[in-house]
């Protein structure tokens, strides 16, 4: 269970949970700081125009570059989420 729960999902993406763990945390403290923008933006629009969009892009673009890096090239194209404009 401890396994399934803490190892498996680090090991599918060539991770130990030191370096998943780096890796999420990092993702989450962009995240937070986007929401932020992005609250501030909701409130003054011509604050922070493009600030959560260029987060998004830039930490899609790096887990998609770290994706390729760790997998086989057809694992990595088949697994690789795509973005469309509808989903922002």
């Amino acid at each position: 269970m401890l396994d399934r729960l803490f190892l498996n999902h680090p090991r599918s993406v060539n991770e130990s949970y030191l370096e998943h763990q780096a890796h999420a945390l990092k993702f989450s403290g962009s995240l937070l700081v986007a929401a932020g923008a992005c609250f501030i933006h909701a409130l003054v629009p011509g604050l922070f125009q493009r600030t959560g969009s260029r987060t998004i892009e830039r930490l899609h673009d790096e887990m998609v570059v770290h994706r390729k890096r760790s997998e086989s090239p057809a694992r990595a194209v088949a697994s690789t989420p795509t973005l469309s404009r509808s989903d922002a």
